[in-house]
């Protein structure tokens, strides 16, 4: 099935550092393994993700007037993203994250938001729609509810699938922020402290039953290596996440949501569509970032039917 997809929202310059076992005292420095720099963010790294799964992707967003934005819209353009909905403001630094990774996969991070807190629905074009079988929102949170509920009810009345993920720690004041998008949100995408935060809730069934209840069609929750949870009105699914050498867990998250959405578009139920998410983030889980290594979407469904689930 064509799929064509506006991934709408939070784009961002990664650079990772591997193999960092401790952060030099004063002004000493140490040798790593490697550094590299990939795009990122809720949006800007599902699109790359969805690229390679054989999506046409058009990336809409704001970005600096800086050598990081050049950088940034080169590497999206590299993996065949169609950048030119994405605007350029002089105001704003291009957002950008510093990622020390250590040996067991973990990374803490430092992040300037820069831009994506400058995008508003006043930079999209009036064609925005035009074409699409999909809207990927990331970070409703930096439009606010109100206004992304305004572009997602565009979206679903034009027939276009819409879905959303969540960039900020979860936590009731954003859930507030933000609930005005959720009856517009065919597809809701956070990750488990995310939805433990937002709602307060004790599980995370019940917490991704809450945001059902709070108006989202599905909640596919990812929860790191043990997979993803998925919640409809009728069903609660627990899908597990496959074995393999974890370097990065950076992007893991926007990978799932690239495999998930190329799911549906192929016709898949969610739990199904949840399963080809969670292949797909276990490829990036083996690289630096989403455009780390080689694999497109034969290889994702060839590994998830010969790779061994977790658990």
């Amino acid at each position: 099935m064509t799929m064509t997809v506006a991934a709408l929202g939070v784009h961002v310059l990664d650079t990772h550092v591997l193999g960092v076992e401790s952060i030099p005292s004063g002004s000493d420095g140490a040798l790593v393994e490697t550094i590299r720099m990939s795009p990122a963010g809720t949006a800007g790294g599902t699109a790359v993700v969805l690229s390679r799964l054989g999506a046409t992707v058009r990336s809409h967003g704001a970005v600096g007037t800086d050598a990081v934005g050049d950088t940034l819209l080169a590497l999206l353009r590299r993996e065949g993203v169609d950048v030119a909905g994405l605007v350029r403001k002089d105001t704003a630094q291009t957002s950008a994250s510093v990622l020390p990774v250590r040996p067991d996969g973990d990374r803490p991070a430092w992040h300037c938001i820069g831009a994506n807190g400058a995008f508003t629905l006043d930079d999209l074009p009036p064609d925005v729609l035009d074409g699409l079988t999909h809207l990927h929102l990331g970070g409703p949170e930096f439009l606010g509810g109100d206004a992304a509920a305004e572009l997602l009810a565009r979206a679903r009345a034009a027939g276009i699938t819409t879905s959303v993920d969540l960039l900020a720690p979860g936590d009731p004041d954003l859930l507030a922020w933000i609930v005005a998008a959720l009856p517009h949100t065919d597809h809701l995408l956070p990750n488990d402290e995310q939805v433990l935060g937002l709602t307060g809730a004790a599980t995370l069934a019940e917490g991704a039953r809450a945001l059902v209840a709070a108006g989202a069609g599905c909640v596919a929750v990812t929860q790191g290596a043990r997979g993803a949870l998925v919640a409809t009105a009728d069903d609660l699914t627990e899908v597990p996440a496959y074995a393999v050498g974890v370097v990065d867990t950076t992007g893991c998250g926007d990978a799932f949501s690239a495999g998930y959405l190329r799911g549906l578009a192929r016709g898949r139920a969610p739990a199904e569509a949840a399963a080809l998410g969670c292949a797909t983030a276990a490829q990036v889980a083996q690289g630096l970032g989403t455009d780390a290594g080689s694999y497109d979407l034969a290889a994702v469904e060839a590994f998830a039917a010969s790779a061994a689930p977790l658990g």
